[in-house]
C-alpha cells in the first residue's frame, strides 16, 4: 500500500491550501453576510463573493479536482483527491468554490459514466462549467430508504415516454436559484430482479408536474441557498431518452455514484475535524478558569490527545480506502467504504462536541461550532446511517470464516 502522492497532486495540494487560507477562510463572513436569509427558498440568492472566488480558482486551474478523467479536469485518482477535500472541509463554502460541491460532483461523474452523449452536451458541460447546478431525489418520507429496495416512487415506461410518480426528499441542492435539474430514482419494473427494479431519470426541474413543497430543515436551519428539497413528482412525462443509461440500471449508478462520493465526504469531514481541534486547544490554552488554563484542568489533555489520535486514525483509514477504491474498484473496496463512512463523521462529531464542552455557554451558540455539529450528525445518516454501513462490515467479516 502506497499513499504517496503523484507529482501532480503534490503541485496542487500547496495552491489550494493557499487560496483556502487566503482567500476562502478570509471571506466567509462576507458570504454569510450577502446570503439571503429567508424562510421562501424562492427569495434565495447566491452571495456575489461566491462566483468572484469561483472565477478566481478557475482561472488559477483548481478546478472539477474529483474527476479522474483528465480531459475533465486534472486527472487526480480517488488517493490524490482525498487530500484536497481535506483541505476543502475546512471551510463550509470551499468545496464549491473549486466546484467541487456534492451533489453536482456525483451527478457528474454519473453522466461521465453512464450519460448520452445528448446529456452530457446538455447537463454536464454547463455543470462543469458551474454555470448551473443539480439535486439528487432518491429518499423518500413514507418508507425506510435505508433499505433502497423499499422505495416507492416509479419511472414506468408509457409508450416512448418514462412517467414519474411519487414524493421525495432530503433532495439536496433543489433550492439553489442555479439548480436546473435533478436525478430522480424510481420503480420501472415491480416484477425484475430487487436490484434491477430501479432506473435513474434526469429531470429538468422545469418539467410540468414537478412541485418543490418546502426546504426541508437541518435543526432548525434550511441550508440556504441550496437546501434539501421535499418535491411531488406528480404524472411528470418525459421522453425515454431521459433514462439514465437505460432502465433497471438504477442501483448499477447508485453504487458507482457512492463509493467516490464517499471519500469526499469521509475527507472533507477530517478537515472540518482539524478545524474543531483547533478552536479547542486554543480555547484550552488561552482561556483560564480557577487560575488556571482550561488545558490543565480536569481531563482536557486526555480529551485533547484522544482528538489528535482519532483524527490521525480516521484519515489512515480513508486514504486506504481511496486507495483500494482506485486498485479494486468499488467493490473491491466495499468494506472500507462502509467503514469510513461510519468512522469519520463519529470522530467529528466527538472533536466538535468536545470544542463547544470547552467553550461553555460561548460553545453553544458559536455558529461555526454548531455548523460542524450538524455537518457531523447529518453525515451519520446521509448516504446510509451507520447502522447499515456496520452491517455491510460485519456481514464481509463473517463471510471469512463460513
Amino acid at each position: 500500500m502506497d499513499f504517496e502522492h503523484s507529482e501532480r497532486a503534490r503541485q496542487i495540494i500547496p495552491l489550494v491550501e493557499r487560496f483556502v487560507r487566503e482567500r476562502v477562510k478570509p471571506n466567509e463572513r462576507l458570504y454569510d453576510e450577502q446570503l439571503v436569509h429567508s424562510s421562501d427558498f424562492r427569495q434565495w440568492r447566491i452571495p456575489p463573493i461566491m462566483e468572484q472566488l469561483k472565477a478566481e480558482a478557475k482561472s488559477l486551474g483548481l478546478w472539477n479536482f474529483f474527476l479522474p478523467d483528465s480531459d475533465l479536469g486534472p486527472g487526480l485518482d480517488n488517493r490524490d483527491y482525498a487530500p484536497l477535500a481535506e483541505i476543502m472541509g475546512q471551510s463550509l463554502i470551499a468545496p464549491e468554490v473549486f466546484n467541487c460541491n456534492a451533489p453536482d460532483t456525483g451527478n457528474a461523474e454519473v453522466l461521465v459514466r453512464y450519460g448520452s452523449e445528448e446529456q452530457k452536451e446538455k447537463w454536464l458541460e454547463p455543470l462543469l462549467d458551474a454555470r448551473i447546478r443539480s439535486g439528487f431525489a432518491m429518499t423518500e418520507p413514507a418508507v425506510a430508504s435505508s433499505d433502497a429496495t423499499n422505495m416507492q416512487a416509479t419511472a414506468e415506461i408509457v409508450g416512448d415516454e418514462v412517467v414519474l410518480n411519487g414524493q421525495k426528499w432530503w433532495t439536496s441542492g433543489a433550492g439553489d436559484p442555479r439548480c436546473k435539474f435533478v436525478i430522480f430514482m424510481g420503480v420501472t419494473d415491480k416484477n425484475a430482479e430487487r436490484h434491477q427494479r430501479h432506473s435513474m431519470v434526469l429531470v429538468p426541474l422545469d418539467t410540468p408536474g414537478v412541485k418543490i413543497l418546502r426546504m426541508v430543515p437541518i435543526f432548525g436551519q434550511l441550508s440556504e441557498p441550496h437546501g434539501h428539497g421535499e418535491i411531488i413528482f406528480d404524472n411528470v412525462r418525459l421522453p425515454k431518452s431521459a433514462f439514465i443509461a437505460g432502465p433497471g440500471r438504477g442501483f448499477e449508478i447508485a453504487q458507482g455514484r457512492l463509493g467516490p462520493g464517499r471519500i469526499h465526504h469521509c475527507m472533507r469531514t477530517i478537515g472540518a475535524a482539524e478545524v474543531a481541534l483547533e478552536r479547542l486547544c486554543r480555547r484550552a490554552v488561552g482561556r483560564v478558569a480557577f487560575g488556571k488554563p482550561l488545558a490543565n484542568l480536569g481531563g482536557n489533555r486526555e480529551i485533547i490527545a484522544n482528538c489528535r489520535m482519532a483524527i490521525e486514525q480516521a484519515r489512515l483509514y480513508t486514504l486506504k480506502a481511496a486507495w483500494a477504491l482506485d486498485k479494486y474498484g468499488v467493490f473491491g473496496a466495499l468494506a472500507d467504504v462502509c467503514a469510513i463512512k461510519v468512522v469519520a463523521p463519529n470522530v467529528l462529531q466527538m472533536v466538535v462536541d468536545a470544542a463547544i464542552q470547552i467553550h461553555g455557554g460561548e460553545g453553544i451558540s458559536d455558529p461555526e461550532l454548531n455548523q460542524l455539529m450538524a455537518m457531523a450528525r447529518v453525515l451519520r445518516i446521509a448516504d446510509g446511517p451507520d447502522e447499515v454501513h456496520r452491517g455491510v462490515v460485519a456481514r464481509m467479516e463473517i463471510r471469512k470464516y463460513l
